[in-house]
């Protein structure tokens, strides 16, 4: 298994995953230059003419960046497109990523040939998040050149299926680029993943308890405080089934453990009117390896600590 060229420019084979609302230029900006790939959902500028602002920021600071350290150069940064039919951005967002050759386009919530070329037509590469085998041949079949599997107990719209089943499936037939997420937090977990034959980790909810992300306090200090028990897996905040901390449904006014199921078809992605539930907040089952608030390229240090400890007490006991 080989990844292309880009990512050789990685100190650690992760790729921060995209979150709604917490992803942000000054996050992205830390992640690259602490050495993984940064990430944010194009959604998350609003309105959508911000999105060209924000493009333009993230190339132009990593680009005065890597001038001054061409011994280490920031690691590529990606942008997530939501690519389900009510996102009405969609075509725009697309635009302003083949404007600004970004590196590396996410896509999420159904899978696009049209999208796929676009990004093919500057040299930029696609990766396609599944829940399922099935759902990352079709997204294969119509072009993606790598997968991110998302397992049970990862953040967001997780799958329900374990990270061991999902990759072994996959693997049996795709040996393209191959990104792992699910409760990754530590060191030890960005080894078991690529263990389990992935060639990247995709960490989200550790980054929300860093100083960049745009949380508000009371969010970062829930993840601090909570652990795997802390969280729900439903589909009623969006219609597709993530997960979410206990803490903050409870204080929204629901029963986290009486939760009704949602609609599919009420999703509506690319509005920009304010959600009812924008205080009701994801995370996966990772973050009980979160203790604190910290910067995030003292989290990547941190990982990177573990990681490299991990690796050499196998070594010791093989």
């Amino acid at each position: 298994m080989s990844l292309p060229p880009l990512f050789d420019r990685l100190r650690l084979p992760v790729i921060a995953s995209p979150m709604f609302i917490i992803s942000n230029p000054e996050l992205v900006i830390a992640q690259c230059k602490a050495g993984v790939v940064g990430s944010f959902p194009a959604l998350n500028a609003r309105p959508a003419e911000m999105l060209d602002e924000w493009l333009k920021r993230i190339t132009g600071e990593l680009g005065e960046y890597d001038a001054k350290h061409p011994e280490a150069p920031s690691a590529p940064f990606a942008v997530n497109q939501i690519v389900h039919r009510t996102n009405s951005r969609l075509m725009h967002d697309v635009e302003m990523c083949v404007k600004h050759k970004v590196p590396i386009v996410i896509t999420s919530l159904g899978a696009r040939e049209d999208v796929n070329q676009a990004v093919h037509s500057y040299g930029g590469i696609t990766l396609h998040d599944v829940i399922s085998n099935v759902f990352a041949r079709k997204a294969v079949e119509k072009g993606a050149d790598g997968l991110i599997a998302v397992a049970a107990g990862a953040g967001g719209h997780a799958g329900a299926i374990s990270p061991f089943a999902l990759l072994q499936e996959i693997r049996e037939w795709f040996s393209g680029p191959l990104a792992l997420s699910g409760a990754i937090a530590n060191g030890n977990a960005i080894l078991a993943a690529l263990a389990a034959g992935a060639d990247l980790a995709y960490i989200g909810s550790a980054f929300i308890a860093t100083a960049e992300a745009n949380a508000a306090d009371a969010y970062k200090q829930m993840i601090v405080d909570s652990n795997a028990a802390d969280i729900v897996y439903t589909n009623l905040i969006t219609g597709v089934h993530g997960n979410y901390l206990k803490p903050s449904l409870t204080r929204a006014g629901l029963d986290p453990d009486n939760l009704p199921d949602s609609d599919p078809s009420k999703m509506n992605f690319g509005s920009d009117k304010p959600k009812a539930w924008k205080e009701i907040w994801g995370s996966g089952q990772g973050i009980g390896a979160v203790k604190q608030v910290v910067p995030a390229a003292e989290l990547v240090a941190r990982l990177a600590r573990e990681y490299r400890a991990a690796r050499e007490r196998l070594k010791l006991s093989a």
